[in-house]
């Protein structure tokens, strides 16, 4: 079934198929992309080199991959003869539905762990999972949104299980303390970093001075707080800037600058050029 994998987001509630190509893939790898849908993919052949939210990710056979609302990515490259199943949520039907804290929560773990490898036999059991969605959807591609529901919230509760026997969801004893503390970071920032860019923000949610905060990621990142924050907050700005048609007041808006010439600066310093000039490139 042929598909097109949307930028953005779907005009429908949901689309499931396998039309997922390499030339569909070329779409992303010249600029990042922002996502608003929720998007699972399975892969069962050939693989996927992409940066997700700043994390360089390889997708390759018997891999999970889901893309939360938000998710920013971009494509490097595609190898080997794909085979990629899709299943998408569009924002509006996400918005729609009443999800439990403990699985808003799950969603945001997987930003910053958004592939998960899965034993053969039961990405087999997944592939034929997504294979009877498809063949419902090919019959009655007006699905009921109740129905839409149980399928969204079968599929997050079956990953959850899934990141959980994988430790995903718990902090690894082996994780020293400064690695915990870069974690908590790292799923702090991916949450707030569009409205938050004071270290003092992240400190006090992780219960730190933001000296300890500061030297803490320095010393394990070697990179400075601000930097990552930074590197958030331009790559979303040039997702913005290169995937829709947005005025760049509203974007400067969206990333909480104060005015459109704040923006203007802090991207310049950061990119080199101008928001105007990026979009224009």
């Amino acid at each position: 079934m042929e598909k097109t994998l949307p930028k953005i987001d779907i005009p429908d509630d949901f689309v499931i198929g396998t039309g997922i190509t390499e030339n569909i893939l070329n779409l992303y790898k010249n600029y990042p992309c922002r996502l608003n849908a929720e998007i699972f993919v399975l892969c069962m052949g050939g693989s996927i080199d992409a940066t997700v939210n700043l994390s360089r990710q390889t997708i390759k056979r018997n891999d999970l991959f889901t893309l939360s609302p938000g998710s920013i990515i971009q494509l490097h490259k595609a190898e080997g003869d794909l085979l990629l199943y899709f299943m998408i949520f569009s924002s509006k039907f996400i918005n729609s539905v009443n999800i439990a804290k403990s699985l808003i929560d799950f969603l945001y773990i997987i930003k910053s762990n958004p592939v998960i490898s899965v034993p053969s036999r039961f990405a087999e059991l997944y592939e034929d999972y997504f294979k009877l969605l498809i063949r419902t959807y090919e019959l009655n591609p007006s699905q009921n949104p109740d129905v839409l529901k149980c399928i969204l919230l079968s599929i997050l509760y079956r990953l959850k299980e899934l990141y959980q026997a994988t430790n995903k969801l718990t902090d690894n004893p082996s994780f020293s303390r400064n690695e915990k503390i870069c974690k908590e970071f790292a799923h702090l920032a991916i949450q707030h970093y569009a409205q938050e860019r004071n270290i003092s923000f992240y400190a006090q949610k992780i219960g730190i001075t933001p000296t300890h905060l500061s030297n803490t990621i320095k010393q394990v990142t070697g990179r400075t707080v601000m930097d990552i924050i930074a590197e958030m907050v331009i790559t979303d700005a040039k997702a913005q800037l290169k995937s829709t048609n947005l005025p760049i007041n509203e974007i400067a808006d969206s990333l909480n600058f104060a005015n459109v010439s704040f923006f203007g600066k802090y991207f310049k310093r950061h990119v080199g050029m101008g928001p105007q000039k990026y979009r224009n490139s």
